[in-house]
């Protein structure tokens, strides 16, 4: 089940160049992901930002994950087939 991050993620066009931020604060979706990304650990992620919780950092997944899904939905084109070569029998 996803995290809900609509009540906690907030999108303000004067900050952070209108990125998603976590409870209007200035940190942004993509630092936290970013952090992840690089190898830190949830534990290592609160214990740098104290003012973060748990529920913050699955709410950056969640919406990442729904971000993923629906940019693949509406411009991704259908997979194709692998053309394999023909065969020499």
């Amino acid at each position: 089940m996803n995290t809900p991050y609509q009540d906690i993620l907030t999108i303000e066009p004067g900050k952070r160049g209108g990125k998603p931020c976590i409870r209007g604060m200035r940190i942004t979706v993509y630092d936290v992901l970013s952090y992840l990304a690089a190898g830190m650990t949830h534990a290592e992620i609160l214990a740098d930002f104290p003012y973060l919780t748990a529920q913050d950092i699955l709410a950056c997944l969640s919406y990442a994950a729904d971000s993923h899904g629906a940019a693949r939905l509406a411009g991704a084109a259908p997979r194709r087939e692998r053309q394999r070569p023909p065969s020499d029998e």
